[in-house]
């Protein structure tokens, strides 16, 4: 059964989200969840939000209007402080509400009462270094839960690196060397690393000493040095083995990263392993480092969004396509825009959040936007790449690991996640036909490279294509393959409908990912700009986070929030925005390393020559 359109509009939430809706309290709002709650069958107290963030139910008909231009993460978040706050919100969204982050049913496949199989953009990733995303789903009530929709994330138990038929696990909690510094991180990467048969040991030499290199470098050689130098090129990557190159760079940037070390940035790519070291020593607070949710991203995340935020007054137009910004005297005086059937609209507000995706911003800005502020020239800059989702459902559950698994050395980047393990509902009683018992959640990273099967990209290939092509990848980096996926349990499948025209000259992805190249930090703006009533939303704004992640466009919705608080003299207490956590033993390194950089010396622990131990 070939599964691969739209989710019709039956879906009750869904459709509820279509229309607008009057004003309300943050009190009625509660009310609205757990009536939606009871509607669903589903027990549980529903928890107001804490006093302390609820800010003010003030409104003030005069200045007060905020237009939210786009309806993901960050568009959501930025809805959700200001709500908060008082302000009169009303989000415009061309699509679906929560963007790439969103849940994709699979229409039709339904029945006996059960809901439409559950498809993605691609499977859901909460790394235990997000702070400030997890931070807002505790504030979305949540029956049963005391954390709210943050009580839905669940750790993975560890990860699978799968390589030829080999099983590779990687740690998802570890402690602590005793000396949290870089001569013991060393060892502790030398000694994890010597586990992996087929790597050369001149290759793990270099690509340990390069993490710590990176771990070890102050704030002024990470912007100055590292955020221009490519990934691969930091890495030494044309000097290792073809084994070192899958195994030791391939595994981190294309897979878990979701990028090609030829394109990333070493800044990024090296706050990322950081990141991920720290959650793995449950160090700054932070949790597992492989988490993810207990159900569809809708279900127990973005639904329950919504539904609070209506509650709070927050209003949705769903079916808006903003087409452009007049900028009058100054400021944006308002947005121009298609309506669901496809008729102009014109949208006025006192403040204007733009939470659309780069791709869709930069036609945006118009001359006179561009005249007023300069620094938006240089989002035509900014990089955007393929990374969506494959959905293969199976007629047995598929428990590969509990937790992700990544399929190295493989040409499009394939690492998946079986569902049904880490979901509260059952699986088969829920979704489908009732014969459908997992999904096995994948992710296609690079879309450029020859496939194994059809000797195609992943673009030219027809969907079943894909699919088969998926497959066979999968299945050759796994072990025991045969008996763990064979044909006579695949029950059905399902592509991203962002991927349009595909086997054809005109194949193209109506959602793609932004791409932190050499030098992007440049080219990327902050939240404020130079028009005062304009503000940015999205995942290419400045970010501790530093990548186009869910994380990213939340913070960069609270620090739209808080230049709109700002600008508009507001008393409220502004969002509260985290910052990656640096461990204070590294200080002293990051200092001598700082002096180091400007006298032009390389890192005391960056090898030079690769053969050197």
């Amino acid at each position: 059964m070939n599964t691969h359109s739209r989710a019709d509009d039956e879906d009750r939430d869904r459709d509820d989200r279509r229309g607008t809706i009057n004003r309300r309290t943050v009190v009625t709002g509660i009310a609205a969840t757990a009536a939606g709650v009871a509607a669903t069958g589903v027990a549980g107290a529903v928890p107001a939000p804490e006093p302390s963030r609820a800010k003010s139910a003030t409104r003030a008909a005069d200045g007060r209007r905020v237009a939210v231009l786009g309806g993901g993460i960050g568009g959501l978040t930025a809805a959700h402080e200001l709500a908060e706050r008082g302000f009169e919100v009303t989000v415009y969204e061309r699509k679906e509400l929560g963007g790439k982050a969103r849940s994709i049913p699979v229409s039709g496949t339904g029945g006996g009462g059960r809901s439409d199989l559950p498809g993605e953009h691609g499977f859901r990733f909460f790394p235990g270094f997000y702070q400030n995303i997890p931070e807002t789903m505790s504030r979305i009530p949540f029956p049963g839960n005391s954390r709210g929709t943050a009580d839905n994330l669940v750790a993975g138990e560890r990860i699978l690196a799968c390589w030829n038929g080999k099983p590779y696990y990687l740690p998802t909690s570890a402690t602590a060397p005793e000396n949290f510094t870089p001569h013991a991180l060393r060892d502790y990467f030398r000694t994890i690393l010597q586990g992996l048969q087929n790597v050369p040991a001149q290759d793990i030499a270099l690509f340990a000493s390069k993490v710590v290199a990176f771990l070890a470098s102050g704030p002024k050689r990470r912007m100055g040095q590292w955020e221009n130098t490519g990934y691969a090129d930091f890495v030494g990557m044309d000097k290792m083995s073809p084994a070192g190159r899958e195994i030791l760079v391939d595994l981190f940037t294309s897979t878990l990263v979701a990028a090609k070390p030829e394109k990333a940035n070493a800044r990024t790519m090296g706050l990322m392993a950081e990141g991920w070291l720290n959650a793995t020593f449950q160090r700054g607070g932070y949790a597992n480092p492989d988490q993810l949710l207990n159900g569809p991203t809708n279900e127990v995340f973005i639904d329950p969004w919504v539904r609070y935020l209506k509650g709070l007054g927050v209003t949705f137009n769903v079916g808006w396509t903003v087409t452009g910004l007049t900028l009058n005297g100054g400021t944006i005086t308002e947005a121009s825009a298609t309506g669901p059937t496809g008729s102009p609209a014109t949208i006025q507000a006192d403040w204007y959040v733009l939470a659309v995706p780069v791709e869709r911003a930069v036609p945006l800005l118009g001359t006179q936007i561009l005249i007023a502020d300069p620094q938006l020239r240089k989002l035509r800059s900014l990089e955007t790449d393929w990374m969506n989702g494959v959905m293969i459902y199976t007629t047995k559950p598929v428990p590969i690991a509990k937790g992700h698994v990544a399929y190295v050395g493989q040409p499009w980047a394939v690492t998946s996640i079986s569902q049904a393990q880490f979901w509260k509902a059952d699986f088969a009683a829920r979704y489908g036909d009732g014969t459908a018992v997992d999904c096995l959640s994948v992710d296609v990273s690079n879309w450029d490279a020859p496939g194994i099967l059809y000797g195609k990209t992943a673009r030219e290939c027809s969907r079943q294509q894909i699919v088969n092509e998926v497959l066979a990848q999968i299945r050759a980096a796994l072990p025991d393959a045969d008996r763990v996926l064979p044909d006579s349990i695949i029950h059905s499948w399902f592509v991203d409908p962002a991927i349009t025209g595909e086997g054809t000259p005109d194949v193209a992805n109506d959602e793609p990912l932004l791409v932190n190249t050499p030098k992007s930090w440049s080219y990327r703006p902050e939240a404020k700009t130079a028009i005062p009533n304009l503000f940015l939303a999205a995942d290419y704004v400045r970010s501790h986070i530093n990548l186009a992640t869910m994380e990213g466009a939340n913070e960069a919705g609270r620090s739209a929030a808080n230049g709109i608080l700002t600008a508009s003299g507001s008393s409220a207490e502004k969002a509260t925005i985290k910052k990656l956590y640096e461990p204070p033993e590294m200080r002293p390194f990051w200092a001598k390393d700082d002096i180091d950089y400007v006298l032009g010396l390389p890192n005391q622990f960056d090898i030079i020559d690769p053969i050197r131990p």
